[in-house]
């Protein structure tokens, strides 16, 4: 009985156009996916690609040293160019609107795309790489821009579950890149450049539908002080006046505390900013430095080694485990709320992490334990998606009032894709270094984040924006609102 009346009431809240925002939206977010999940697998593929055209230029093959680090660039490049695309975020954000903001940096997707298509025709592994950095480019923007443009326009009490969705769609692009990356499906030497084409199929979909859905409220109001447009927007969304009036009033009543904007200086220096900029600085690095990062980059090195048979069918299986968590995130973020999801993940990953430093300290004498290590990666990656991986990516845009989001979501999508830059690259010659140690580094970092997310992190489930930003307003001796009822640090 209680399912059926919590499904009425989930039904109550959703509207058809509310729902196809939300997935036209994250269809941004299911490219990424897709770039980061098939790139892995027909690693061999595209490294011959390298070497032949190497070859049919200089009539030798490519030197070893050299391939390699054309390999690495062309995979880690897509990380630094969204490092760089995450800068642009407030300015697209608060120009141009947040669904058409959506719609503008699609078209560094298509671009990126087609470009990585045409550098088997060209013949140019250039093209390539360049193709990845301007994708790159789109991840920095969209990853921010998806999550701002899905909490403006959702109810309240599904804000933070619905804004889960761009991590749902995000995990479940990563399984489709694995799959369609297999060298049965199209990570062959003759399919390998539609492969990474593909991508153009959800940024064409969400160029047909993004369009027809409703711009944010918050914005057209906040930033714009268009309130007919406001009003309509929300009716769109809400299908019911009644609660497009209470909607319209708690907006204007966090317009009345919202200066008109703040710059990128005013943002690090205001005082009601800094422990919510300390918060998203600790769970982003937290998440990022989990382990998740280097266990998804190297899975399938360990279970080769594991010989649990095929390994491309065990890396399958993450993507799997990937989906599944991410969508079980879904259903309880509205339930347990953020700061119980986080702080179960940030200990969990903790656990484990230890847990993969014994048993790789044990291998040489126990060969047995891999297919226990097994066990612990998948462990890992659903602690991760159950708290830490989805709730990094949006937990700035509740933190922050109307002008600080944008810059805090730009914040949030340079720590994140920082976090795996950097990871990359330290994370071999780290493990070369420390050994099986590496994975206490690990631990301690998740350590840290869920000491600080259980002293500081205030519970942001069911609350208005509003609401959420007067705890914060108080470092700046202003009143605060809403006081009543709320005790977020238990």
């Amino acid at each position: 009985m209680a399912v059926k009346e919590q499904l009425d009431w989930l039904q109550s809240q959703m509207t058809a156009t509310l729902l196809t925002s939300i997935l036209a939206a994250v269809f941004g977010s299911l490219q990424i996916g897709y770039h980061t999940g098939n790139v892995n697998a027909p690693a061999w593929v595209i490294e011959n690609f390298f070497n032949t055209t190497w070859r049919n230029r200089h009539n030798q093959s490519m030197p070893d040293h050299s391939l390699t680090f054309l390999w690495s660039l062309s995979v880690s490049i897509k990380d630094f160019g969204a490092m760089l695309g995450s800068l642009g975020v407030k300015y697209v954000a608060d120009s141009y609107g947040r669904r058409n903001s959506i719609l503008i940096v699609n078209a560094l997707s298509v671009a990126g795309a087609c470009l990585m298509f045409a550098s088997k025709t060209t013949e140019s592994f250039e093209v390539l790489i360049v193709g990845r950095l301007v994708f790159g480019l789109f991840c920095g923007l969209v990853m921010s821009l998806n999550p701002l443009y899905i909490q403006e326009v959702s109810p309240t009490k599904l804000r933070g579950a619905f804004a889960t969705l761009n991590q749902v769609s995000f995990a479940t692009g990563i399984l489709l890149g694995m799959v369609a990356g297999l060298d049965t499906v199209l990570g062959t030497e003759h399919y390998w450049a539609t492969m990474l084409s593909l991508s153009l199929i959800p940024a064409v979909l969400q160029y047909l539908v993004l369009p027809f859905c409703p711009e944010s409220p918050r914005y057209l109001l906040i930033n714009q002080a268009q309130e007919y447009k406001t009003e309509a927007a929300l009716l769109r969304l809400r299908g019911n006046s009644d609660k497009v009036l209470t909607e319209l009033e708690e907006m204007k009543e966090e317009a009345a505390h919202t200066q008109s904007g703040v710059t990128t200086r005013e943002f690090f220096s205001k005082r009601s900013y800094r422990k919510p900029i300390v918060i998203v600085l600790i769970v982003n690095l937290g998440s990022q430095l989990s382990g998740f990062n280097a266990i998804i980059n190297y899975s399938t090195k360990m279970f080769t080694m594991a010989s649990l048979g095929e390994p491309k069918y065990l890396t399958l299986g993450v993507g799997a485990v990937n989906v599944t968590f991410t969508l079980v995130a879904f259903f309880l973020m509205e339930k347990a709320g953020r700061k119980k999801l986080l702080l179960t993940g940030f200990l969990c990953l903790a656990v484990c992490n230890l847990l993969m430093t014994i048993i790789d300290s044990l291998l040489f004498l126990l060969p047995q334990l891999r297919s226990l290590q097994v066990v612990v990666v998948f462990l890992l990656i659903s602690a991760y998606e159950l708290g830490p991986g989805p709730i990094s990516w949006f937990i700035a845009a509740e933190l922050f009032d109307q002008p600080g989001r944008p810059i805090a979501m730009s914040f949030t999508s340079m720590l994140n894709w920082g976090g795996k830059f950097l990871l990359a690259l330290l994370f071999p010659p780290l493990l070369k270094v420390l050994g099986a140690y590496v994975y206490l580094l690990f631990m301690l970092m998740s350590l840290v984040a869920f000491t600080f997310t259980w002293i500081c992190l205030p519970e942001t489930k069911g609350r208005t924006f509003d609401d959420i930003a007067a705890e914060f307003r108080g470092a700046e001796g202003i009143p605060l609102h809403n006081k009543i009822s709320f005790n977020t640090f238990t």
